[in-house]
This record gives structure tokens, C-alpha cells and sequence, in this order.
């Protein structure tokens, strides 16, 4: 669902994803008489942004309980995937949907929220973040803006609602949501009330836990501006505290400004935080990474560290860090090296994306049928082929991978 919509007579026009016969249904499953249900946040943000809308949320009059039953009867699968906090999700020919009861706060910790459900749009609006995220949208598309978004959006500017500090201490992962959004929809310098509310207030970041941390940030880095309010983090000493280390903005922004990352999230984590396989550890502790992410990281360390020869770039010594360390993580390696030096690699990295990836033709059966017994010494042999194969730049000819088998062999008798 996608299209680029205005705001003409106080109504949301050209909006397609209020077309789709998908959200009409949710409509049509929970309005009634007395009770009244809208699209929220993000699709209208991202449609007036001409922003693909991947995802429409609504808010609702009715209870959680009674959204499900109202599911029911209309032969809507629902799930209970936040109940407790007035949220169901509903599944409607394919497409997911989530409804969420309208909320007050009641009590703010910094970290949660617990909330009453009430009945008010204008009081559920302005419990939210910024001003672009509080519109809300009936299904004929009148258009309800409690906080001028509209022209917020217009102006591409990110603003909380209300004061800056206080929506903030209700929650400080809005530090960093606050620069996760003006780097996607942002243009021009910060709002001065919330980049100041957020260096004022950043040492409640360490209140948060590191899940959400890191949901955050990867967000943050994979924005279109992310380089820039990285630097502006950077400098306001926020950054460091976030990876607990050194900072390294300035090779994030080469290597954004190169476009060789292709807005990669992780690859500008190790961009940003990364210099020695030691560093994948210390993220993967402070920031929650998976498994996954910091073996990526940890792996493009070790080959970023045998790029720092000079013949490193030629094609049998990429053939040989290929083979070693993986197509990922020599990738990896060579655009966080050119984004670390004014070297162009860009030869470099068109070779490793074309090079095959090679196997060695033979294994330890193929040394006991040649006599040797299994144990540590077969290992051992077959590690020494491996090697003078890939330094021989990977002969696969039979005659000469022969030799150099025979060879090898020949020492070991």
C-alpha cells in the first residue's frame, strides 16, 4: 500500500491505503453507534511524506475484550498480542492490523507507561511522541490534528508534543527515537528544544534495557540521514555511553556518502563501533546483538585485519582472503577499509562479488587411501595440503594437485 496524499478541506485525499478493501473491513468490523474507530500515526505520516505505508494501525473507542468479540462475529481471526495494554491484532485476508484501545497515562517510570483506556482521540494523541506521529484519520478520511503535524510534516520538521523534557523522562528511549526520526523524515538542523532535552537528559538511556537499545539504534543507522545526527550525536558526547567505546562517525559517513552499504543497519554498526574482533564482543554485551550480528561483525574484524597488507588487493591474495574468511565478511571488510582511508577498493569489491567461492577437491579418506591412519597426524597433513593449495592460488588440475599432495606427504614420512 503506497501513495502520496494532501490535506484539502480538512480531509486525508489520495490516500490509498484508506481505498483498501483490507482496512475498510476493519472498519466496517469494529464502527457501531457510540463507538468510533481511526487510522493513526505512521500511514497518514508516510502518506503525506509520499512514504510507502507498509503497515496502518487504528485506535478505538472499544474496549480490548470487545474488539475481539466484534472480531468474531465478523469472522475476523484475532489475537491478543498486547491485551493488557488495550492492544489486539487482527488478521484480515492476509494482512495484519493492529487496533489499540484509546489510552491516558496514568504513571510514567521512564521506561514503561501504565495507562487507562478512555474515549478521547485528542487525549490519546497527545500522550504521543511528536507531532507528525499524532494524526488520526476516519475511513471517509476526515483528517483530526490536535498538534499542527500537518504542518510539522510539511516543514519535514520531527517536534515532541508539549515539552520536550517531559515527554522524554516518560519515556527515554524517546532520546533516540527522537534522532531515529529526524534522520528518516527530517530536513535541516534539529529541533534546539529536543536535541537539548536529549544531551540534558541522555544518562536515562542507561535505564532502558539493552534490547530496546539496540532495536533503536539499528533503526537509527538504517535512516537515509542517519551519518548526519550521528555526528551531531557524537558530538554531544551521547554516543559513547550507547556502544561503551570509541566512536567513529566519520567513517560512517564515508561510508554512507559512498553508497556501497546499501543502507546495511549492521554493516554501519561495525562502521560506527567496530576496529578489532574484540569490539564485536563488547556490542554484543552492551547492545543485546544476536548471535548472528556479531558473529557478521566479528568476522569482518579478523578480515578488515588482513587487508592492512600491501598486496592485499591483488587478485590471488583476495582469491586467498575469499576462501578464508567468507564472501560476507571480505565485503564487509573492504568497504569498512575504504571508509577508513582515501583508497579505492572499488575494483576490489566488483572481484570478490564475481569470484567463486572454492572448495578443497579432497579430504582426510582421500589421505587414508593413500596410506596415512586417522589421528592428529592426518589432520595435521590435511591442514599443510590446505595451505600450500591456497598458496599455490587453488590448482585444480589433477596433475599438479597430485604433486603438491605427494609432496606434502613426502615430509611427513
Amino acid at each position: 500500500m503506497s501513495g502520496a496524499a494532501r490535506v484539502l478541506n480538512g480531509r486525508l485525499t489520495g490516500a490509498d491505503f484508506l481505498q483498501d478493501k483490507r482496512v475498510q473491513r476493519v472498519f466496517a468490523t469494529l464502527e457501531s453507534p457510540g463507538e468510533e474507530t481511526r487510522v493513526v500515526g505512521g500511514a497518514i505520516r508516510n502518506a503525506l511524506m509520499g512514504i510507502a505505508v507498509h503497515e496502518v494501525d487504528f485506535a478505538a473507542t472499544l474496549q480490548p475484550t470487545d474488539i475481539m468479540k466484534r472480531a468474531q462475529a465478523a469472522g475476523v481471526r484475532a489475537i491478543p498480542t498486547g491485551i493488557e495494554h488495550g492492544t489486539v491484532t487482527l488478521l484480515v485476508d492476509g494482512a495484519t492490523f493492529e487496533v489499540t484501545t484509546l489510552r491516558h497515562d496514568v504513571e510514567t517510570d521512564g521506561r514503561y507507561a501504565k495507562v487507562r483506556f478512555g474515549r478521547s482521540f485528542e487525549e490519546d494523541a497527545l500522550r504521543r511522541d511528536f507531532t507528525m506521529n499524532a494524526l488520526s484519520a476516519d475511513r471517509t478520511g476526515a483528517l483530526f490534528d490536535y498538534t499542527d503535524g500537518v504542518g510539522d510534516i510539511g516543514r519535514r520538521h520531527v517536534r515532541f508534543i508539549g515539552e520536550a523534557r517531559q515527554r522524554i523522562r516518560e519515556d527515554y528511549l524517546r532520546i533516540l527515537r527522537f534522532f531515529r526520526f529526524h534522520a528518516a523524515y527530517g530536513e535541516g538542523a534539529m529541533n534546539r528544544e529536543a536535541f537539548e532535552a536529549a544531551i540534558s537528559e541522555h544518562a536515562g538511556i542507561e535505564r532502558l534495557s539493552r534490547e530496546r537499545v539496540r532495536s533503536e539504534l539499528l533503526k537509527l543507522l538504517a535512516a537515509k540521514r542517519c551519518a548526519d545526527v550521528i555526528g551531531d550525536v557524537a558530538g554531544a558526547g551521547i554516543l559513547g555511553p550507547i556502544l561503551a567505546g570509541v566512536a567513529h562517525p566519520g567513517r560512517l559517513a564515508n561510508l554512507v556518502r559512498s553508497g556501497s552499504d546499501a543502507g546495511d543497519p549492521v554493516l554501519r554498526l561495525a562502521a560506527l563501533g567496530l576496529l578489532i574482533e574484540e569490539d564485536a564482543d563488547r556490542l554484543l554485551d552492551h547492545l543485546r546483538l544476536s548471535n548472528a550480528e556479531r558473529d557478521r561483525l566479528a568476522a569482518a574484524a579478523r578480515a578488515l585485519a588482513k587487508l592492512h597488507a600491501p598486496d592485499s588487493l591483488d587478485e590471488k591474495a583476495l582469491r586467498a582472503l575469499l576462501y578464508r574468511h567468507g564472501r560476507q565478511a571480505l565485503l564487509d571488510a573492504l568497504r569498512l577499509a575504504s571508509a577508513s582511508d582515501d583508497r579505492d577498493r572499488s575494483a576490489a569489491l566488483a572481484f570478490v562479488q564475481a569470484e567463486p567461492l572454492r572448495k578443497l577437491p579432497l579430504g582426510g579418506a582421500d589421505l587414508i587411501r593413500r596410506g596415512m591412519v586417522p589421528g592428529p597426524a592426518l589432520g595435521a597433513a590435511l591442514a599443510e595440503i590446505e595451505q600450500r593449495w591456497v598458496e599455490a592460488d587453488f590448482p585444480a588440475d589433477g596433475a599438479t594437485l597430485e604433486a603438491l599432495v605427494a609432496s606434502t606427504l613426502a615430509t611427513r614420512t
